[in-house]
C-alpha cells in the first residue's frame, strides 16, 4: 500500500505520539484479523479501538461517530474524560475506521438519528473507568504502593502520601501489558467535573482559524480532479457527446469518461474539469416509462401528490386503538383536511465529493463523507469488485449532516470517483458542482396524509384517523417494513401521540417514489408532526377548546409533557393564542408537542404578516432529552434544528416537473436568511428519563407552531407547505 498524502499525514501523527504510546489493550488489528473477530467482539468494551495515549501527554479517541457540526467530538471527550480524569480539552477526536467495535447501535454504526451520546454514553463512561484502573495498577506496581494508596489527577496517577505523581504517558507500556478489569466502579454523578456542564467546543480554534479539514480539502498524491455533467433525468444515460474530441483537447484534461448517468472529465484541476465537461454536447437516452431511480418524462411534483392523494390501494395498520368506527357513528362533529409537504434539498453547505485510490497491494482507500463508514465500505467493495476487507474507508469530518450522507448510488459521488480511479490507474477526486449537487441530491420525500376526527358534545376529539401515503427512506435503503409493512421513518409523528384520544386508526400506504430519497433532519417528524399537530388545531377549532389548554386536558396523567407546556407557557409570558397587538400591528401565536428521537419539545411560535408574507418573530422551545451531556452544545443544536424548520416552513420546496427537478441553485431553492430567523428561546427541561436524542428534535415542532400561529392570526388555514405558496392578508 503506498503512503504518500493524507494517509502519510495521518500516520506520522499517530506515530508522533512516541514509541511507548499507549494503544490500550492491543494496537486495532489488520482489517481482515477485524472481520474475523467481529462475532466475538462486544461493541464498545474494547479499550485499544477507542484510545491512545501517548507519553508527551497526548491524548486521542477514535471516535464511532463522525464530527460534523453536531459536537459529537466534544461530548465524547467530556464522557471518557470525565471517567478517564483527564481534561476533555486535551483529546484529539478523530473518527474511527470500520470495524466491529464501533457497532454501538444495535449491531449497526452509525452518525444519525440523534442516536451518538445517548448509545455511547455508558460505554464510553465504563471505557473511560477501564483505562483509569489500568493506570492505577501500572503506577501501582511502579512505585510499590497499594493501588488503594492512590488516586489520579488530569492524566497522572498521584500517591497522595509521598507526594510522588507518574503522568499517565509514563505508565503506557506496563499498561499495556495489563489484563482490563471485568467490573469498573463509575463516578458519583454529583461529583462530576466535564459532563453536564457547557465545556467549550475541542474543534472550535480548527475551525475558527480555518485548519478543520473537511473532504473538500484533502488532497493526495497522483491524484487527479474530475468534475461531472449529469443526466437532466434521472435513469438516462449518455449515447454520443458530439464535442468528445475537443473536449479531450481542452487545457489540462486527461480523459473523458461515460458513467452511469453521468458525463466525467478528469483534469490536473477541477477548475479546469467542470469547463471541460460543462462544454460536452452530450446526448441523452430517452427517459423510462417508469422505475426505481429513474423518472418518467411526465413526471411531476403535482402529479405524484395526486397520485398519492388518490391511491386507492389498501392501507397496512400502523396503529389501532378502541373502535374508530363506532365513534365516528356518534359523533357530535366529523371533520376532514389533507396534508402534504414538498422534497427537500438539503442544501448544505459543503459540496459533495470523494477521493478513491488503488493501492500496489491490491487494496482500494477511500474519503467518503458519510454517516456509516461500514454501510458504504460494504457497498464501495460491491462497486469496485473487491471484498470489503480490501477497502479502507476514512471518514473526515463532514460540512453539515441532516442525512444527506447516509445514501448510495445516484445521491453520492463515491462510487463515481472509484470508476474514475479504476478507469485512469490514478487517485480521483469527484467534487460536484452547487448545480450537479441539485441535480442529484437525494431528496426528503414528498408526503402527503389525510385526517379525519370526530368531535364529542364536550367539544373534544373521541376518534382521529389517519391515511399516510408515500415512502420512507428505513425502507428505501434498510428494507424496514418490506412492501407489506410499515416503514416508521414514514409514520413518524403519526403514530404513538401522547395525546388522550381514545379511538385511534393509523393507516400507511406504501408508494414508492421513482426518485432518490433519503433521510431529511427529523426524518419523519419533519412533515408528519407538522400534519398532526396543525389537525390537531383544526380538532380544537371544531370543538371550540383553546389549542393549548385542549392539549393539557389530553395530557394529564403525562407529567413530562405537562411539565413542558407549563415551561414554554412561561418562557413565551403567558400563553395568549391572539391575535392580539404587538409593536404596531397583530401577532398570533401557535403552540405544537413533539416526540423526535426519545426526546420531547414544546413549541411556542409568534407571527405576524408583513406584505402578505409570513414574520417569524420568536420560537420559544422547551426541550426535555431526559439527560445532558454539554448544555451549551444542546442548546445550539435545538436552536439550528429550530431554522432549518423555519426555513421549510417558510420557503423551502423542491418541484419537479416534465421529470426535471426546476431548482438549479440556491437563486431558485430559496433558504432562510439572517432578515427571516427569529428570535430563539431554549430552555433544557431534565426531566431524569433515559436519554434521548438531540440534534434532530428541535424541528419537528417549528412548522406546526408557525402554521398554527398563522392560522390564528388569518383565520385560514394551510395545509401545504412552504407558506412562501400562499399570499396573506390580516
Amino acid at each position: 500500500m503506498r503512503h504518500e498524502g493524507v494517509t502519510n499525514l495521518s500516520r506520522r501523527r499517530l506515530l508522533g505520539l512516541g514509541a511507548a504510546t499507549l494503544v490500550l489493550g492491543a494496537l486495532l488489528p489488520s482489517v481482515p484479523a477485524r472481520a474475523q473477530a467481529a462475532a466475538a467482539v462486544k461493541p464498545g468494551t474494547r479499550v485499544g479501538a477507542f484510545l491512545v495515549i501517548g507519553p508527551d501527554g497526548r491524548f486521542k479517541i477514535l471516535s464511532p461517530f463522525v464530527e460534523g457540526g453536531q459536537g459529537i467530538a466534544t461530548g465524547i471527550a467530556q464522557t471518557i474524560g470525565e471517567e478517564l480524569d483527564v481534561d476533555p480539552a486535551r483529546f484529539e477526536v478523530e473518527c474511527a475506521p470500520p470495524g466491529p467495535d464501533y457497532a454501538l447501535i444495535d449491531g449497526l454504526r452509525m452518525t444519525g438519528g440523534s442516536y451518538s451520546t445517548r448509545s455511547s454514553y455508558e460505554p464510553m463512561r465504563r471505557l473511560g473507568a477501564t483505562a483509569r484502573e489500568m493506570m492505577i495498577r501500572a503506577a501501582a506496581a511502579r512505585l510499590k504502593v497499594p493501588q488503594a494508596s492512590l488516586t489520579t489527577q488530569d492524566g497522572r496517577v498521584i500517591h497522595p502520601p509521598s507526594g510522588r505523581a507518574v503522568p499517565y504517558g509514563d505508565l503506557a507500556a506496563a499498561a499495556l501489558a495489563l489484563e482490563p478489569a471485568t467490573e469498573v466502579a463509575l463516578r458519583d454523578p454529583a461529583t462530576f467535573r466535564w459532563l453536564g456542564k457547557p465545556v467549550a467546543r475541542i474543534d472550535i480554534r480548527a475551525k475558527a482559524t480555518g485548519k478543520a479539514v473537511y473532504a473538500i480539502d484533502l488532497k493526495v498524491g497522483g491524484m487527479l480532479h474530475a468534475a461531472v455533467q449529469h443526466a437532466p433525468v434521472l435513469g438516462t444515460e449518455p449515447v454520443r457527446i458530439a464535442n468528445e474530441a475537443a473536449v479531450a483537447a481542452m487545457p489540462g484534461v486527461h480523459g473523458v469518461h461515460r458513467l452511469p448517468g453521468a458525463v466525467a472529465v478528469t483534469a490536473d484541476t477541477w477548475y479546469r474539469a467542470r469547463k471541460a465537461v460543462e462544454s460536452a454536447e452530450v446526448t441523452w437516452s430517452e427517459p423510462p416509462a417508469t422505475g426505481l431511480d429513474a423518472v418518467a418524462a411526465d413526471f411531476s411534483s403535482v402529479g405524484l401528490r395526486a397520485a398519492l392523494a388518490g391511491h386507492a390501494g389498501p392501507g397496512v395498520p400502523a396503529e389501532q386503538a378502541g373502535d374508530t368506527a363506532a365513534a365516528f357513528a356518534v359523533a357530535a362533529k366529523v371533520i376532514e383536511a389533507e396534508y402534504d409537504a414538498p422534497y427537500l434539498a438539503h442544501g448544505q453547505l459543503e459540496p459533495p465529493s470523494s477521493i478513491a485510490r488503488f493501492n500496489s497491494d491490491g487494496t482500494l482507500e477511500l474519503w467518503i463523507p458519510n454517516q456509516m463508514p461500514e454501510l458504504f465500505q460494504s457497498v464501495a467493495a460491491q462497486t469496485a469488485g473487491l471484498p470489503p476487507e480490501k477497502v479502507m474507508v476514512h471518514s473526515p469530518m463532514l460540512g453539515g449532516f441532516f442525512g444527506r450522507h447516509f445514501v448510495y448510488g445516484p445521491g453520492n459521488p463515491f462510487q463515481q470517483a472509484i470508476l474514475l480511479a479504476k478507469a485512469t490507474g490514478r487517485p480521483v477526486k469527484v467534487l460536484w458542482s452547487r448545480e450537479e449537487e441539485f441535480k442529484r441530491d437525494a431528496l426528503r420525500p414528498l408526503s402527503f396524509s389525510r385526517f379525519r376526527a370526530a368531535i364529542g358534545a364536550d367539544g373534544r376529539p373521541t376518534a382521529i384517523a389517519v391515511r399516510t401515503a408515500g415512502e420512507g427512506p428505513l425502507g428505501r435503503y434498510f428494507g424496514a417494513g418490506g412492501d407489506a409493512g410499515v416503514d416508521s421513518s414514514a409514520v413518524e409523528g403519526i403514530v404513538e401521540k401522547p395525546y388522550a384520544i381514545p379511538n385511534r386508526s393509523m393507516d400507511y400506504v406504501k408508494v414508492r417514489h421513482p426518485v432518490t430519497i433519503a433521510f431529511w433532519r427529523s426524518v419523519g417528524h419533519s412533515m408528519n408532526d407538522f400534519f398532526y399537530e396543525s389537525f390537531f388545531d383544526e380538532m380544537a377549532d371544531a370543538g371550540r377548546q383553546d389549542p393549548f389548554r385542549l392539549r393539557v386536558e389530553l395530557l394529564r396523567g403525562k407529567p413530562r409533557h405537562l411539565k413542558l407546556l407549563e415551561t414554554v407557557a412561561a418562557m413565551s409570558g403567558g400563553w395568549k393564542r391572539g391575535p392580539y397587538d404587538a409593536d404596531g400591528g397583530k401577532r398570533a401565536r401557535g403552540v405544537a408537542m413533539a416526540s423526535p428521537f426519545g426526546s420531547e419539545t414544546a413549541t411556542i411560535a409568534e407571527v405576524s404578516i408583513e406584505g402578505g408574507e409570513v414574520k417569524v418573530h420568536h420560537l420559544w422551545i422547551a426541550f426535555d432529552p431526559g439527560r445532558v451531556v454539554n448544555p451549551a452544545i444542546v442548546k445550539a443544536q435545538v436552536e439550528s434544528a429550530a431554522a432549518l424548520g423555519v426555513s421549510a416552513t417558510l420557503f423551502e420546496e423542491l418541484v419537479y416537473k416534465d421529470g426535471v427537478r426546476q431548482s438549479h441553485n440556491f437563486d431558485d431553492y430559496p433558504v432562510l436568511s439572517r432578515t427571516a430567523m427569529p428570535q430563539v428561546h431554549v430552555e433544557i427541561v431534565e426531566s431524569g428519563e433515559p436519554m434521548g436524542g438531540v440534534g434532530e428534535p428541535g424541528l419537528p415542532g417549528v412548522p406546526p407552531a408557525v402554521v398554527n400561529a398563522v392560522a390564528a392570526l388569518t383565520r385560514r388555514r394551510v395545509c401545504s407547505l412552504p407558506l412562501a405558496k400562499t399570499k396573506f392578508g390580516v
